[in-house]
C-alpha cells in the first residue's frame, strides 16, 4: 500500500515569523548573511562560502555571464546555464573569471549594414545608448566604430540610414589597448571628457568598455565574492548525459562550483555522475545535486557525495511539473523535512551538507522564512530574470516593460538533457511555460532592497547570523483569512502613478 504523509504540505506563504527579543545590538548593519555553500567536516572551515544567501537558477533566461559578474559583485553565485554547447558554456565561465571590475563586456552591438531603426530598437531593448560597431555584430568582433546618442538626431535622419554613414569610425576614436589598468582607463576618460572608453586587443578586436558613469560604483563592492586569485566566483550547471566531456571543460575554464540541473535528483543517474566526478577529481571539484523534497532523497545524495543538495519540485513560477505529473511537495514542508535530515546527518557523520531552497520564493520575506526553516541559501529564477543582467530582451507589453522568462522544462528551452528519458532525444510533454515578468532595473538595486528586508526581519527575531536565526526563529501557520488580513484591506488605495484612486 502507498505511504501517506500524515500532514499536508505547506508553502512559504502559509507561515509567518513571530518576533523575538531584539537587543540593542540587533540592527541591520550588524547582520551577517554569510553562509556555507559546500560540505565541510565538523571543526573545519567551509571551503566555499557566500556573503549573501542567494544564487541564480540554472536557466537560459536567468544565468548568463552578465548575471555571473553582477551577482558575484553582490556576494552571491550565478550558475551558468547548461542547455547550450559545452564550448559556449565554458567560454561564459571563462569570461566571468577573466572579468576585471570596471571592464564591461559589450551587450549592445551593431554591424555597419544595420540601420537607424535597428539602433533605436536595440536601445529600447537594452536601454544602452553606447553601441559598438563590429565586423560581426558581436561584443568581441573587430572594432569598426562607435554609435552614441550624439552621433544621430532622430528627427533629422531617415530610419533607413546606414550605421556606416553616421557612426564614429574607429580611426577617430580614443581607445585603450588590452591590458590597460582600470586607473589608467579612468584617467583617460577624465582627461578626454569621454563617456565611454573602448578597450581593444592588439589585433583590433573589441575586448570591453569602461564607462564614466560606472566610476563611483567601481570604488568598492564590500560583499563581492572572490576566489583566492581575486577573481569573481561563478558556478555552472551540468547534466547527467554529457558530464564526462562537460565537467573537464568547465573545470579547465575555472568554474568554482557545479550543480546538476535535473527535474528530480533521487536517481541512479545522479549517483553515477557524482561517483564519476569523485573518481576523477576527488574532493577538489565541488558539485551540488538535486532536486529532492524529503529527508530520504537528501540522505541518498549526501551519501553519494553531493556538496550541497537542492530542495524543490514544482514550486517555481514557470514550473508545471505538479499539474502535469502530480509530483512534488509544498516548498516550506520540503525545506523543513530536509533540514531536519541534514542536521541528523551532521550529528551522525560530522559532515555538514548545505541545503538550497530552489523555487517557491514569491515575496522577499520568503527568503527569510526559508533560512529560518533551515535552508543555507536560496536559488531563484523569476527574481533574477527581471533584472538588466539576465540574458533576455526587455520588451514593451501592454504599456509596461517586461522581460521574457521561460522554464527549462518548456519546449522553448529544448533542454531534454535535464530529464532522464531513457535515451529519448526530445521532450514528450512540457513541464515549464514561456512567460513575461515585470522589468525591475538593475540587479544591485533590487538585491539591496531585498537584503535590507531580510536583515530587518532577522533583527525582529533577535538574530544577527543565519545560524542564530535558525535557533531563535518562531514560526506560525496562518489561516486563509489571516493571509488576507496581512495585506492592505478595507481601505481605498490611492494610485500614486496618476493621482487616481483604486480599490
Amino acid at each position: 500500500m502507498a505511504y501517506f504523509f500524515q500532514e499536508p504540505s505547506h508553502t512559504f506563504s502559509e507561515y509567518l515569523l513571530v518576533p523575538g527579543y531584539s537587543s540593542e545590538h540587533c540592527i541591520p548593519a550588524n547582520v551577517s548573511l554569510k553562509t556555507p555553500v559546500v560540505r565541510f567536516k565538523k571543526g573545519e572551515e567551509c571551503p566555499l562560502t557566500m556573503n549573501v544567501p542567494m544564487v541564480s537558477a540554472v536557466m537560459q533566461a536567468v544565468s548568463g555571464e552578465q548575471m555571473g559578474i553582477a551577482l558575484a559583485k553582490e556576494g552571491g553565485i550565478a550558475f551558468i546555464y547548461v542547455s547550450q554547447s559545452i564550448e559556449s558554456q565554458a567560454a561564459m565561465v571563462r569570461r566571468v573569471k577573466n572579468y576585471k571590475a570596471g571592464f564591461v563586456i559589450s551587450d549592445s552591438n551593431l554591424r555597419v549594414t544595420d540601420t537607424l531603426a535597428d539602433v533605436l530598437a536595440l536601445k529600447q531593448r537594452t536601454g544602452h545608448s553606447t553601441m559598438a560597431v563590429t565586423d560581426d555584430g558581436t561584443g568581441t568582433g573587430k572594432m569598426l566604430g562607435l554609435v552614441t546618442s550624439r552621433d544621430y538626431r532622430v528627427s533629422r535622419m531617415d530610419p533607413d540610414a546606414k550605421v556606416a554613414d553616421f557612426m564614429t569610425p574607429v580611426e577617430k576614436l580614443i581607445y585603450a589597448p588590452e591590458g590597460t589598468s582600470l586607473k589608467t582607463a579612468n584617467d583617460i576618460i577624465w582627461d578626454h571628457k569621454l563617456n565611454a572608453l573602448p578597450i581593444i586587443s592588439e589585433d583590433g578586436h573589441l575586448v570591453s568598455f569602461v564607462f564614466r558613469k560606472d566610476y563611483d560604483s567601481h570604488k568598492g563592492n564590500p560583499l563581492e565574492l572572490l576566489d583566492s586569485q581575486k577573481r569573481y566566483v561563478v558556478g555552472a550547471g551540468i547534466n547527467t548525459r554529457d558530464y564526462e566531456e562537460r565537467v573537464p571543460a568547465l573545470v579547465e575554464a575555472g568554474v568554482d562550483v557545479l550543480v546538476m540541473d535535473s527535474s528530480e535528483g533521487y536517481s541512479y543517474w545522479q549517483k553515477h555522475c557524482l561517483e564519476w566526478i569523485r573518481a576523477k577529481y576527488g574532493d577538489t571539484v565541488k558539485v551540488g545535486a538535486g532536486n529532492v523534497v524529503d529527508g530520504e532523497g537528501f540522505r541518498f545524495l549526501a551519501d553519494a557525495g553531493a556538496d550541497f543538495v537542492k530542495i524543490g519540485i514544482g514550486g517555481g513560477s514557470i514550473c508545471i511539473t505538479r499539474e502535469t505529473k502530480g509530483i512534488g511537495r509544498g516548498q516550506a514542508t520540503a525545506v523543513i523535512d530536509v533540514a531536519a535530515e541534514r542536521d541528523k546527518y551532521f550529528e551522525e557523520t560530522g559532515i555538514y551538507v548545505p541545503i538550497c531552497a530552489d523555487g517557491g520564493i514569491v515575496q522577499d520575506y520568503h527568503i527569510t522564512l526559508a533560512l529560518a526553516m533551515g535552508a543555507d541559501f536560496c536559488m531563484l529564477g523569476r527574481y533574477f530574470s527581471r533584472f538588466d543582467e539576465s540574458p533576455t530582451s526587455k520588451i514593451l507589453v501592454g504599456g509596461s516593460y517586461m522581460k521574457e522568462y521561460w522554464g527549462e522544462g518548456s519546449a522553448r528551452a529544448r533542454n531534454w538533457q535535464r530529464y532522464d528519458l531513457g535515451g529519448a532525444a526530445k521532450l514528450s510533454f512540457e513541464e515549464g511555460v514561456d512567460s513575461y515578468v515585470p522589468y525591475a532595473g538593475a540587479l544591485a538595486d533590487g538585491m539591496a532592497t531585498t537584503l535590507a528586508k531580510v536583515r530587518s526581519t532577522m533583527c525582529n527575531c533577535g538574530a544577527l547570523t543565519i545560524p542564530e536565526l535558525r535557533e531563535k526563529a518562531k514560526l506560525t501557520l496562518v489561516s486563509a483569512t489571516s493571509i488576507v488580513e496581512g495585506g492592505a484591506h478595507d481601505v481605498l488605495l490611492k494610485d500614486t502613478t496618476n493621482g487616481n484612486q483604486r480599490g
